[in-house]
Parts: structure tokens; sequence; C-alpha cells
């Protein structure tokens, strides 16, 4: 079972080092590479110091452009198992093996949540994700409680059907058009660190327009993709 977490680092100097470490610490046999998505502070020096494997972006890709070039990678390599893992340091690399555990219960897709025991704070961000799910609910009938979680795994079958795919970003609507497509789809309960260092993409109006494009791709768009194998 071959298993490849990809980092998407965009200049992450200051978490970079402990991010790879923690990963090493808790699940030392799976794969990582860190891609660099054109940073502009010394993350690439970091690693190339380090010994970390890098894919260095030439140019500031964004999101969906770091998932893609992730996700080839995990295809072209022959991977079973490829997983984002964040370079800010969020993300707790403990929940990596039950994640790993669950996907191979028999699931395509398997979500690191961070509500799957009903508790949520309060504020704008928690709002629009309970919107997100209730329509995910809606048109997938599947039960999604954390539909914004960036620990998010795939299997062979998904990474193939994301490589055929390159509309498809690391987004909730993604994962709807999957779940409609007959992938199967479970949550784990896991637990995110505060960010260590840098300012977060979604400032509030980034946050309110990225519900409103999720609700009507996940109501509307998914509808007319044709769906994968």
């Amino acid at each position: 079972m071959k298993v490849l977490i990809f980092i998407p680092a965009y200049n992450e100097q200051y978490t970079i080092k402990n991010v790879v470490e923690n990963l090493r610490l808790h699940c030392p046999e799976f794969d990582f590479v860190v891609i660099d998505d054109g940073s502009a502070d010394d993350t690439k020096k970091i690693c190339r110091e380090n010994g970390f494997p890098c894919i260095a972006l030439p140019i500031n890709l964004g999101l969906d452009g770091v998932f893609q070039t992730g996700i080839r990678y995990a295809y072209q390599n022959g991977y079973d198992i490829a997983m984002p893992f964040d370079g800010d340091g969020q993300h707790n690399a403990e929940y990596v093996k039950p994640m790993v555990a669950k996907m191979l219960e028999g699931y395509d897709i398997v979500i690191g949540s961070r509500f799957l025991d009903g508790k949520k704070r309060g504020g704008m961000r928690i709002v629009g994700s309970g919107i997100i799910s209730f329509f995910f609910k809606l048109t997938t009938g599947v039960r999604m409680t954390d539909p914004t979680s960036g620990m998010r795994m795939v299997n062979k079958r998904m990474i193939r059907a994301l490589c055929d795919n390159l509309n498809l970003g690391p987004e909730p609507d993604t994962w709807a058009f999957l779940v409609r497509s007959g992938a199967k789809m479970a949550e784990v309960p896991v637990r995110m660190n505060e960010r260590l260092a840098g300012n977060s993409y979604f400032t509030f109006g980034k946050s309110i327009a990225f519900m409103i494009r999720m609700c009507v791709s996940i109501l509307f768009i998914i509808w007319f993709r044709k769906r994968v194998d």
C-alpha cells in the first residue's frame, strides 16, 4: 500500500520543517513531497537544505493548481492513496494513520472532520459550513459534517478520476460530484491546530463568496458534469 502525503506550501518558511518532522514522527512509513507554490520566502531553500522531496512550481498557481500537481504526481508514481497536508501546521499528523485505516475498510474518499462529534463554535464560517453541508446532503444523500476540511484522502480510483477531470479542485463541490458518481465517502474525527504563522487566505468577504460559489455548484453545476467511471 503506497501512500503519498503532499504538502502545499506558499511562504511557509517558519512552519515547513516542523510539519515534515511531525509527519516523520507519526507516519514514517508513508511518502511525502512538499509542493512549493512559487514562494517568495525561503521555503524552497529550507526544503533543499534539509533534503525534503520538493516540487518547486515556478509561479504561484494557488490551491487548485497545487492540488492537481500533487494528485498528478501520485498518479504518475503509482500511489494507492494520496492526501494534501497543510504546510502551515494546522493539520495533525497523528490522524493520518486512522484515515488510512478507514480508507482500507472500502472507502474511496475519507475526510478528517472537526465536527463529527457535533461540536461547532459560532461564527460566519461555521454558518457557511453548515449551509454547504445541508446542500451536500440534499444532493447526494450523504452526510458531510465538515465540508471545508483540508484533510481529504482519496484512493487510486479517485486519483485517476481527478487526473482525468482537471476542473475538479479540492473543494466540497468536487466531493459532492464524486459521491454522486458512486464514490463511497466516510469521515473520521480529527482536531486541527491554530495556524503557526502567516495569514489565512479566507477573509470575511472571500468566505462569503466561497460559500455562495460552493452552494451554486453543488445545487446546479455538478449535475451537468460527466460522471466518472
